[in-house]
């Protein structure tokens, strides 16, 4: 007959820990997805419930406060807030997720590389990456976009290809660990090539790494462009982005705050919510589970 054996106080307190510990990882990441998406639906759908065209100008009610006919409130040339707000909101997000794709892209092609076939090649594209590293990156991108003007597709391509360095790195290091692996030994003694194996088995394994990376990547470049719009070498105006809404209202500050309040606000949620995401989604992937304190092998 069996015997039922109550758990342990040190049993109950480990338990417990767990779920703690499992709640804080999803929780993370449902609060970051519900930011992000909530961002997301407001600049695509947003504009349907909005009166106003962003480029829309009426002096006679520049500067206006928040009211009942402008929610936020108008600028300096009349324009309604809320409009420039969530049209400002898809350039941004453009520019960012865009950007990202290029850095990963260009990143993961690097690394899975450098950490796959090592020597030469390795060797190769780490003093490539450690080159490109030691540029300040800013400035880099701030002289290229002086150089040959700032348009959205050249923001988009600048921002991309300084920013895959660090990727670059952390791919080669999970490749490196991966690819000494059973399966993939075993893939290669049943003949398939270094680029089907690449492709079916050592990408799929850091996927997750790659995923981190992607979303975290997408609140820097949201930054970038908002640093540049705000030197006014990013988006130009007419059209808005929450960068240039900042540079343009800086003048008025004082008199009108609400007008760089929001676009920051926007930014500071946009950011927050990439990068809880990401987090979220390294706590729910990492093998690694965290211990209660004192709590030690037998």
């Amino acid at each position: 007959m069996a015997v039922l054996v109550a758990p342990t106080r040190r049993q109950i307190a480990t338990r417990a820990h767990a779920r703690r510990a499992r709640r804080r990882r999803f929780g993370r990441l449902t609060l970051g997805a519900a930011v992000v998406a909530a961002i997301a639906a407001a600049v695509l759908a947003g504009p349907l419930f909005v009166p106003y065209a962003p480029e829309a100008q009426a002096i006679a009610e520049r500067l206006g406060a928040p009211s009942a006919a402008h929610v936020l409130g108008t600028d300096a040339f009349g324009r309604d807030v809320l409009a420039r707000l969530l049209s400002g909101g898809r350039v941004s997000l453009t520019i960012g997720l865009l950007s990202m794709i290029v850095t990963v892209a260009v990143g993961v092609t690097v690394g899975a590389i450098s950490g796959f076939f090592g020597g030469v090649a390795d060797a190769l594209l780490m003093r490539l990456t450690e080159l490109v590293m030691v540029f300040p990156t800013f400035f880099l991108i701030i002289l290229v976009v002086a150089t040959f003007g700032s348009s959205v597709p050249l923001l988009v391509l600048v921002i991309g290809l300084t920013g895959w360095p660090v990727g670059a790195r952390v791919i080669r290091g999970e490749v490196l660990k991966v690819r000494s692996r059973d399966y993939v030994l075993a893939a290669r003694a049943i003949g398939a090539s270094s680029w089907r194996i690449l492709a079916r088995h050592i990408i799929p394994s850091v996927l997750a790494v790659i995923v981190i990376s992607a979303t975290i990547r997408v609140g820097t470049n949201i930054l970038i462009e908002a640093g540049l719009s705000y030197l006014g070498l990013g988006v130009q105006p007419p059209l808005a982005s929450w960068g240039n809404m900042i540079a343009e209202s800086a003048k008025t500050m004082r008199t009108a705050w609400w007008l760089t309040a929001i676009p920051a606000a926007a930014i500071f949620l946009a950011v927050f919510g990439f990068n809880l995401f990401g987090e979220g989604v390294r706590d729910v992937v990492d093998p690694r589970r965290e211990r209660p304190r004192g709590d030690t092998a037998a």
